[in-house]
């Protein structure tokens, strides 16, 4: 059996409550962290567990957090990444909806170890119930003072705050998030200046998504080897799947990384829906390139992937059957990219639109000859091009389904 770092107690009656998760020696690593080590002490621990980025980025956390300059008289701060509008992703919202102390756990460690004194969780605006479920465990973790003024008795303080998004995917991005929270329109910045430097009100910013502060209090706990020794040399731990699509059991899916994506679909998710045959799967949320039938022996790392010509982002896995049209997945894509794309880059904001008119016209039986011509080039012109990877992700999604199933399309335009 798979040993769960996160999902462990998930099927514990009000898991979300402080004195059930007291119970189960909830807030004991946050409390030896603040405690018993220094924050140097920490650090090194966290980067030893080659722990990567759990939002899709994959850059290792220890690392992110060195980043931070040490001798600055401005304040730090945490930005939690919980936006999670990845379509295909809802890994985030059951750690935040069953059990939000491991959340705030990870966030004490963390805040402690680069010496911040506030956090904001940046929560998804769709999440209203789950906001309030955070909000409450706040509280409850102020009440014991896990919080607030001289945590555990420490000289060290942490205030948290939970601020609603508005629902733009474009958050998701990190430098969109500090603009949103600071209150401005949710638009990338222009990179380097990075976060780590400049980042929330100009200060320096750790920007982490949730499932990878979740993993602290076991780290802090177990140590790094034996956090190391459960998933890859270069990323350690199980990751969190998220896995919808044509499966005949969907859900997520906590599995050591690198675990083959043959064995997630067709060993734990139980195969295809009605005995259908498999014809392509998304390994890493829309934004991840498509990946053919034949292709789905490989190890979800994100390294092996990127060598695949794809990526593992957030790990949320979409199975497509046979009985789905690619057209279909196509309009999907484009629906959501054109929608959600902020405007402020002309190759994304005019590419998605157009593309998604053209794929729109092909699905009424109006397509035309130059328009997988058309489609390719307006999709190359989005990659690399733009501030953020809104563009590059959209591009890439775009060009790989044309070129992984252009006789499917080619016949859609023709009858």
């Amino acid at each position: 059996m798979t040993e769960k770092l996160l999902t462990k107690h998930f099927g514990t009656e009000n898991l979300f409550r402080i004195d059930v998760y007291l119970k189960l020696n909830g807030y004991q690593s946050a409390r030896k962290a603040v405690l018993e080590m220094m924050p140097e002490e920490i650090l090194n621990e966290v980067k030893a567990a080659n722990l990567r980025g759990r939002g899709g980025a994959g850059f290792p956390a220890g690392v992110k957090w060195a980043f931070i300059p040490k001798d600055v008289q401005k304040p730090k701060y945490l930005c939690v990444n919980a936006d999670e509008g990845e379509p295909g992703t809802f890994k985030d919202r059951y750690i935040m909806n069953h059990n939000p102390h491991l959340l705030l756990e990870g966030i004490i460690i963390a805040s402690f170890c680069v010496g911040i004194n506030t956090a904001f969780i940046y929560i998804r605006g769709e999440y209203e119930m789950v906001a309030k479920r955070l909000e409450q465990a706040i509280a409850e973790a102020y009440a014991n003072g896990f919080l607030g003024k001289k945590v555990f008795g420490s000289d060290f303080h942490l205030e948290v705050i939970v601020h609603r998004g508005a629902g733009a995917y474009i958050c998701g991005e990190e430098t969109a998030l500090l603009e949103s929270i600071e209150g401005k329109p949710g638009n990338p910045r222009l990179k380097p200046p990075f976060p780590a430097s400049i980042g929330l009100f100009k200060c320096p910013t750790v920007v982490n998504n949730v499932e990878t502060l979740s993993n602290m209090p076991f780290i802090i706990a177990f140590g790094a080897e034996k956090f190391r020794r459960l998933g890859l040399q270069n990323d350690g731990g199980t990751r969190i799947f998220s896995v919808s699509g044509k499966v005949k059991e969907p859900g997520i899916y906590e599995l050591p990384t690198g675990i083959s994506l043959r064995e997630i679909i067709f060993n734990h998710a139980g195969g295809i829906q009605e005995g259908k045959r498999l014809k392509a799967v998304i390994p890493g949320g829309i934004s991840a390139p498509i990946l053919k039938a034949d292709e789905i022996d490989i190890h979800m790392d994100f390294d092996l992937l990127i060598e695949a010509k794809s990526m593992l982002g957030s790990a949320a896995i979409i199975v497509i059957d046979e009985d789905t049209s690619i057209l279909d997945v196509l309009k999907i894509i484009t629906t959501f990219y054109s929608h959600e794309s902020c405007g402020k880059c002309s190759p994304c904001r005019i590419g998605n639109s157009w593309i998604h008119k053209i794929v729109m016209r092909i699905k009424e039986g109006k397509g035309e000859k130059d328009d997988i011509e058309n489609i390719i080039r307006l999709a190359s012109n989005m990659v690399g091009k733009t501030l953020c990877p809104l563009g590059d992700a959209a591009g890439m999604a775009i060009l790989t389904i044309m070129e992984k199933f252009m006789k499917e399309i080619e016949s859609c335009i023709e009858n």
